[in-house]
């Protein structure tokens, strides 16, 4: 989900604003030297303009300068601590900074909230998203197999989104509760009527709060939300805490042929399965199920995911 528009924060220079608007007018027109000239010009006045900075570093990579693009991004990330932008996954990119830094929250929340009126068409018509299903399906098999019925008291849709998880697995719930970073998403998933609690937070302090209360979840998933985090332990550690005996963590990752996690050009993480099986056994994980399979394509192009289903090793002979 890379094709967001811009973010425009203002420089508060009603100048150097609208020197900005019309870079972007003659960059619509196809003259990108004229609007990096400009843009160029933008910062000189306003220095801390975040915007025009990342603005002259797209432009500039557009125009195939790599080393300016990578002075310009690094100028909005040090304008910019919040990282509204990305500069940050741009600079990783381009081969310059950290390889896989963390998304700040601010930047996630941004993203999605822009992309929520239009998530559900986008990934289920245009990208061919079918996570939830998948994952369904993952966990349908192994109750299957192990004569359980596919019934669950308590469901928790880690990054629940507009709600597509709470969708595939609301007939098979008796209480289902969905927690996603981003307001405008949780919006749309409350539209559909499918949830028992919705909240708009961050996953981490989510849980914290639910391992006080004392919270226990028979299902824990999580659909194309870890391609947005780039160090799972974290998260999976504390999901264990808020498991019930024998429940069952599901959940699909973007993967790629190494052992670590990695920035992909789409600026989403994919991580091997090697450092899926290490994450998880930390956690004191046991991998029931995990396969290999497509949940989305990328310009018409299957990207390579997994479907990973696992149990805590303590309940590992209930699997």
């Amino acid at each position: 989900m890379s094709d967001t528009g811009p973010l425009f924060v203002s420089s508060g220079d009603l100048i150097a604003d609208r020197r900005y608007k019309w870079a972007l007018d003659h960059a619509a027109q196809g003259d990108l030297s004229g609007a990096a000239d400009i843009l160029a010009q933008t910062v000189a006045l306003a220095p801390r303009f975040a915007t025009a900075w990342f603005a002259l570093g797209a432009i500039r990579d557009q125009l195939g300068d790599r080393d300016g693009a990578v002075a310009a991004f690094g100028h909005a990330r040090d304008a910019d601590p919040e990282d509204y932008h990305g500069a940050r996954l741009q600079l990783a990119r381009l081969g310059s900074g950290e390889t896989t830094p963390a998304m700040t929250e601010t930047y996630v929340r941004r993203l999605f909230d822009q992309y929520a009126g239009r998530y559900d068409e986008s990934l289920t018509e245009r990208l061919s998203y079918r996570g939830p299903v998948l994952l369904r399906d993952a966990v349908q098999a192994l109750m299957d197999a192990g004569g359980r019925p596919m019934r669950f008291a308590t469901l928790l849709d880690l990054g629940c989104g507009t709600g597509l998880g709470g969708a595939a697995f609301r007939a098979f719930v008796d209480r289902l509760i969905g927690v996603d970073l981003s307001p405008a998403m949780v919006a749309q998933a409350s539209a559909k009527g499918l949830y028992d609690r919705l909240t708009a937070g961050s996953i981490e302090p989510f849980l914290a709060d639910e391992i006080r209360a004392g919270s226990k979840y028979d299902l824990v998933i999580a659909a194309d939300v870890f391609v947005y985090v780039n160090d799972l332990a974290p998260i999976i550690v504390t999901a264990a805490r808020v498991l019930a005996p024998r429940g069952l963590l599901a959940f699909t990752v973007e993967t790629h042929a190494g052992d670590s996690a990695k920035l992909l050009p789409t600026l989403r993480y994919a991580h091997g399965e090697t450092y899926i099986c290490t994450v998880l056994d930390k956690a004191q994980f046991k991998p029931v199920q995990i396969a290999k399979s497509s949940v989305r394509k990328e310009k018409g192009v299957p990207v390579d995911s997994l479907i990973v289903v696992a149990q805590l090793s303590s309940a590992g002979s209930d699997a």
